[in-house]
């Protein structure tokens, strides 16, 4: 078996994108084929082979530096390992408890192919790639100098200008004549820059991805175009005197945002090219003893800036393959529709935000023009095995081509594997191809290939030995629905997909579910349907079945046949429509990914109860009972379990202006401003909001209870000021629940906490595992921290106490109040428990929130970093959550047992 390092982390601005695209490779390389070794580019650069279960924390933050190490630092500023002052004593006391450091002269003896899902500088600009080459390791993806030559936008641009390639117009400012130019001189260069280009015009930082030091001037404004300018350098300049003015609070949040990596300029940091600091407590201490303004500068700041002139034209991604003679082969672009003018961070990570529309939607002629664009710059640039090339197709046919990539994203939703799908290939058979690829291209590169030969020679016989699937689970995973949370269903599908394609134990079939509460509708969906972006461009594609295969498509796969014959042997083409009683037929086991209803509140249960179909998670009784919130609570409170205080209010209570009054007075008269309001059947943080004041209640209530989809954005701008959202749920009723707040002399820890039923002996029994503590970077745990990678941090096990004899005891309380509630409801398979922890001296109370009985299961969720820390990797997770219920079928059908007798503890 091939051992493939897979490279992740690293030193640039996007090491949370990087390692979260190290883990996807992981998850979904071949298991007949790979043996995966996880290794960790921390952000100075050390090699560290990173224990399996970290690789399932949600970011680098929530594991290394270990918190275990750095106890007392009582701050939740976002520290890397450079934010600490003796950085060669913590990295080596970090390096042992995560895993085992290498020395790079270790690596030929480790492994056989290098995976790089490294981004930016160390990463994708030819230096990785020539310490591998150095020591005959081949890697994916293009050779050192295409990568030296991609990583900068300014040579990129100048070479594309050369070949004869349509560039945008661009300005380019050094970081020297910058910080030279007085007032004056700034104001003359904006109004050049205007008169020039005109507005809007975009400012880029040359070497960074993912959007990170990109912002987009709209009006004429000098403070903010200063502000933009510093931000592409990755520069900051704090006035004393405003300084001094802060709160400490302000200031503790005005550092936060400082040394942000994605938003910030980063640690460590130089003050006026004279002092150098990467402690964030330096930092404050200097800025709070300075006496003049100062300029902070990154140390990874850029040396020069872009100014380019606003495209206006479709927007779109192309990923540009080859094939084994090393023709290129552009795949169908995707337009991408944006919601703000900047395609940002959160819009290309969190599924729901943005639309992608592949292929484009334009006329068959202009797709092309646009493939052979994206063809001809791959070739320009000499890349190698694959790229991602971005560009804009104007209203006056030109093709502009403006960000072409060496390494591309890798997470789930990327454009990587998106654009692969319409070729018929799954995640882990586009990675076989990238890597039997990469192998090919090493072996051109006139160096020694006797050893990479044989390591190409043995992948080939093992991906052309035919794969028996006879003894296979065929699992059917069901997706989608008709929910606000639909978004986040879809992606946890794909993920429970992905997991179980990789494997040799499971056929996933991915099913989609439509309709509404009367009717319900399913789909067998293909590859690419499966990986659109969003399940609303997922049910746009059903509505659309009888449209014939767009030209455009039919053109690629031919051209890509000698590809596809190899790595995929047959594949479901079309959408197909399926009933409850035939899927009987054609699955063993249905996994249920779906969130809110119809998946949570027992009725696609009811369903596969009357079909016979095994499923996960709770039956439909416990579910019927746990997707109510307030039915839940209720219960838990009549069996002595700490619960919110909370008030019903329904739509049929506000039906006149008189009864509203009324109620609106119980709630103040029960609860205090500020408390929580949220629907009583969703999750996902939808439609949770912190209500101040009476407005604001006012304001929910006429949102929640509209009666058309569309929703008032004004209405939602008094609850959420400076805030966009695409989607509000519709509901006839919704709860008011006290502010759960830390006491004058005590803390409070938001948790969530995950559990695994298992069978011994015919008995159930629930696996507590150890609880995550949730850190909110505002009023409620938000959808991004709670779903989109690198934005939330969840720390696992919680910090109860430092006191190691009193942390064990608080956990132990904390995991015997989860499994009574487990008990109480009668949980099975698996479930997520949220709940505050109040903690006054030795004392602790837990007040439960809610009870999800089929948990999100993200890549970046806490269940899973949970179920590591038990020894469960996500397909043995997942794998436990399947044979449970096959397993308590067949005790149930064969000897009639009792399988909800009193489950034992096991913690």
């Amino acid at each position: 078996m091939i051992k493939v390092g897979i490279f992740f982390g690293g030193r640039s601005r996007e090491r949370e994108i990087s390692f979260a695209g190290g883990r996807t490779v992981y998850d979904n390389l071949d298991k007949n084929l790979f043996e995966a070794i996880p290794i960790f580019v921390d952000s100075l650069g050390n090699l560290i082979e990173l224990d399996w279960q970290y690789i399932y924390k949600g970011t680098i933050q929530d594991f290394y530096p270990p918190h275990s190490i750095i106890p007392k630092l009582k701050t939740d500023f976002p520290l890397y390992i450079e934010s600490f002052e003796d950085t060669y004593y913590i990295t080596s006391k970090a390096a042992r408890t995560v895993g085992n450091r290498i020395d790079i002269s270790e690596l030929p003896n480790m492994i056989d192919f290098a995976f790089l899902t490294l981004h930016g500088v160390f990463g994708e600009d030819g230096t990785i790639q020539g310490i591998l080459e150095w020591y005959g390791i081949p890697y994916s993806g293009s050779g050192i100098f295409p990568s030296a030559l991609s990583i900068n936008k300014i040579y990129q641009k100048k070479i594309m200008e050369q070949c004869g390639f349509s560039v945008p117009q661009y300005e380019i400012i050094s970081l020297q004549d910058w910080l030279a130019k007085n007032s004056n001189a700034q104001k003359n260069l904006l109004n050049n820059i205007i008169q020039n280009m005109g507005l809007p015009f975009i400012i880029k930082s040359p070497n960074q991805g993912s959007t990170i030091g990109v912002s987009v001037v709209n009006n004429v404004i000098m403070a903010e175009f200063i502000r933009k300018i510093n931000q592409s350098f990755f520069i900051k300049k704090i006035d004393t005197t405003e300084w001094k003015n802060l709160t400490e609070i302000s200031k503790n949040k005005e550092i936060a945002k400082i040394i942000d990596i994605k938003n910030g300029i980063g640690l460590p940091i130089t003050i006026d090219n004279k002092i150098r600091i990467n402690s964030p407590k330096r930092l404050l201490k200097f800025l709070n003893t300075s006496k003049v303004s100062v300029n902070l500068v990154s140390e990874y700041s850029e040396k020069f800036v872009i100014i380019e002139k606003f495209i206006q034209g479709t927007e779109f991604s192309c990923i540009v393959i080859e094939d084994e003679k090393g023709k290129p082969i552009a795949l169908p672009p995707t337009e991408i529709k944006k919601e703000s003018t900047l395609f940002d961070y959160r819009a290309k990570y969190l599924s729901g935000i943005s639309r992608k529309t592949t292929p484009i939607n334009l006329p068959f002629e202009q797709i092309q023009k646009i493939r052979k664009e994206c063809e001809r710059l791959y070739q320009t640039l000499f890349c190698q095995v694959y790229a991602r090339i971005d560009g804009f197709y104007t209203e006056d046919g030109k093709v502009i081509l403006n960000d072409p990539n060496t390494t591309s994203g890798m997470l789930p939703s990327s454009f990587f594997f998106h654009q692969a799908a319409e070729i018929g290939m799954n995640p882990s058979q586009f990675l076989t191809y990238i890597i039997r690829t990469s192998i090919q291209v090493r072996i051109q590169g006139g160096k020694p290939k006797e050893k990479i030969q044989k390591i190409l020679d043995e992948l080939d016989t093992q991906i052309l030995t035919p794969k028996s699937q006879e003894n296979k689970i065929r699992v059917g995973v069901i997706l989608g629905g008709y929910s606000s949370e639909r978004h986040i269903s879809v992606e946890t599908g794909r993920n429970i997909y992905e997991k179980l394609s990789s494997s040799t134990k499971y056929t996933p079939i991915p099913l989609f579910l439509t309709g509404n509460e009367s009717k319900h509708e399913l789909y067998i969906l293909p590859i690419h349907i499966l990986l659109k972006d969003n399940a609303d461009d997922i049910q746009e594609k059903i509505t659309n079945n009888n449209q014939e295969e767009h030209p455009i498509i039919e053109i690629i796969k031919n051209e890509a046949q000698q590809i596809t014959k190899k790595y995929v042997p047959g594949f479901i083409q079309k959408i197909q429509k399926i009933s409850y009683s035939e899927l009987s037929q054609k699955i063993d086991f249905a996994f249920i990914a779906l969130h809110g209803r119809p998946g949570e509140d027992g009725t696609i249960q009811k369903e596969l109860e009357k079909v016979r179909i095994p499923y996960n998670g709770s039956d439909s009784i416990t579910s019927r009972k746990t997707i109510n919130k307030y039915e839940t609570n209720k219960i838990l409170a009549e069996n002595g379990i700490h619960v919110p205080k909370n008030v019903l209010f329904t739509k049929k209570d506000i039906m006149s202006n008189s009864n509203k009054t009324k109620i609106i007075r119980q709630i103040e008269q029960t609860l205090t401003y500020p408390f929580i309001v949220k629907p009583i059947d969703d999750g996902c943080s939808t439609g949770v909001i912190k209500i101040k004041i009476k407005k604001q209640l006012e304001s929910y209530a006429n949102l929640i209870f509209r009666n058309n989809k569309e929703f008032s954005k004004e209405l939602y701008s008094i609850l959420q000021p400076n805030k966009n959202i695409t989607d509000f749920p519709q509901k006839d009723c919704f709860m008011a629940e006290e502010l759960i707040q830390t006491d004058n002399d005590g803390k409070c820890i938001e948790i969530t906490g995950g559990l695994l039923t298992l069978h011994k002996n015919g008995k159930k029994e629930f696996h507590i595992f150890a609880p995550s503590e949730v850190i909110a970077q505002s009023d409620i745990l938000s959808l991004e921290e709670k779903f989109l990678t690198g934005e939330g941090k969840n720390i696992t096990p919680a910090r109860f106490s430092e006191n190691t004899e009193q942390q064990q005891k608080f956990t132990a309380h904390v995991k015997k109040e989860l499994l009574k509630v487990a008990q109480i409801l009668n949980l099975r398979g698996y479930a997520r428990i949220d709940a505050f922890v109040k903690i006054q001296n030795d004392n602790i109370k837990v007040i439960i929130i809610e009870v999800n009985s089929l948990p999100g299961m993200t890549p970046a969720t806490c269940i899973f970093h949970q179920a590591a820390l038990s020894g469960y990797k996500p397909f043995h997770f997942i794998d436990k959550i399947i044979q449970y219920s096959l397993y308590r079928r067949k005790l149930k059908e064969t000897h009639n047992l009792n399988l909800d007798s009193p489950p034992k503890n096991h913690f």
